[in-house]
């Protein structure tokens, strides 16, 4: 999900609110916040707070939230994650550091141990940050050795990797623990769901929520001419918003839907004239109405 702000960069709860409900009438089946499209890089230990507690409150237990952690300590993380421990979240989606000193993967399999040890929550690999990338070995050994890490969100458009997680999870032990593997491969969720993805938590899942939950349904049905329908509409959709202010160009699709979502926390610049109209050209096509 987003996060809303408001012209002070402050959150506007209603707003957040509001889109939870949305996202609850599009009948997607989890929630997934402060993550990069929510700008949980920018936000505070109490603003996380904020935002899942508000979040956890709308869902009423409905359907699975988890909360996104962005920061560069194990003792951020870990202080980030207590806040929320309480709330009823399914897991927490932990990003290896991302300042750019990688530590070595023994480090960040002893990171993501106490995280999960000292929250008591499960925790999600969100594998996306460029200089702290784990391989899909690395990421299937940290799985294997830590019992509190249940999965990866494979993001970087690495496709390739996604379909070698899939693959090196078929082991005995892996198998047992049930680990799932997300895709954030916003451009390619369609063979992302045909290769096996346990499901997705992506920008554009936020979007077009709607679209996103048809495309599932399809797959699982195996009706993959519809399914190749949708995908395309989403191709051209994410070609759209796929620029450094990702946030903020998802904001302006929830905009141009009638949706509110704010506006995006300075320094990112809001939509561009010209982002905006190729977003509008993408959301316009008659195939939108032709598969919804």
């Amino acid at each position: 999900m987003i996060t809303p702000f408001d012209a002070e960069g402050n959150i506007d709860e209603g707003l957040h609110r509001t889109e939870v409900r949305q996202m609850l009438a599009a009948n997607v089946h989890g929630l997934a916040v402060c993550g990069s499209t929510g700008e949980g890089h920018t936000l505070t230990t109490d603003e996380t707070l904020k935002v899942t507690a508000a979040t956890t409150e709308e869902v009423k237990g409905r359907i699975p939230v988890i909360t996104g952690i962005i920061c560069n300590s194990t003792q951020a993380a870990i202080e980030r994650g207590k806040a929320v421990a309480d709330l009823g979240v399914a897991a927490l989606q932990v990003t290896p550091v991302h300042y750019l000193f990688r530590p070595d993967d023994d480090a960040l399999s002893r990171h993501f141990d106490r995280i999960a040890q000292a929250t008591g929550l499960p925790v999600i690999i969100y594998n996306v940050v460029p200089w702290c990338y784990l391989s899909s070995k690395s990421l299937a050994r940290i799985m294997r050795r830590v019992d509190g890490v249940i999965g990866v969100k494979q993001s970087a458009s690495d496709l390739k990797a996604l379909a070698d997680l899939l693959l090196l999870i078929d082991s005995h032990k892996l198998r047992q623990k049930r680990v799932r593997i997300l895709s954030a491969v916003d451009a390619l969720l369609y063979p992302s769901f045909t290769l096996g993805a346990h499901g997705a938590v992506a920008a554009i899942l936020t979007a077009v929520p709607e679209c996103c939950v048809e495309l599932w349904n399809a797959v699982q049905a195996g009706d993959h001419r519809r399914a190749e329908r949708l995908h395309k509409n989403l191709l051209r959709l994410w070609n759209a918003i796929d620029h450094p202010n990702l946030p903020a160009n998802v904001k302006t699709v929830l905009r141009l839907q009638g949706r509110d979502g704010g506006l995006p926390r300075a320094p990112m610049p809001q939509s561009s004239l010209e982002q905006e109209d190729e977003i509008r050209q993408a959301l316009d096509g008659s195939s939108w109405a032709d598969v919804l």
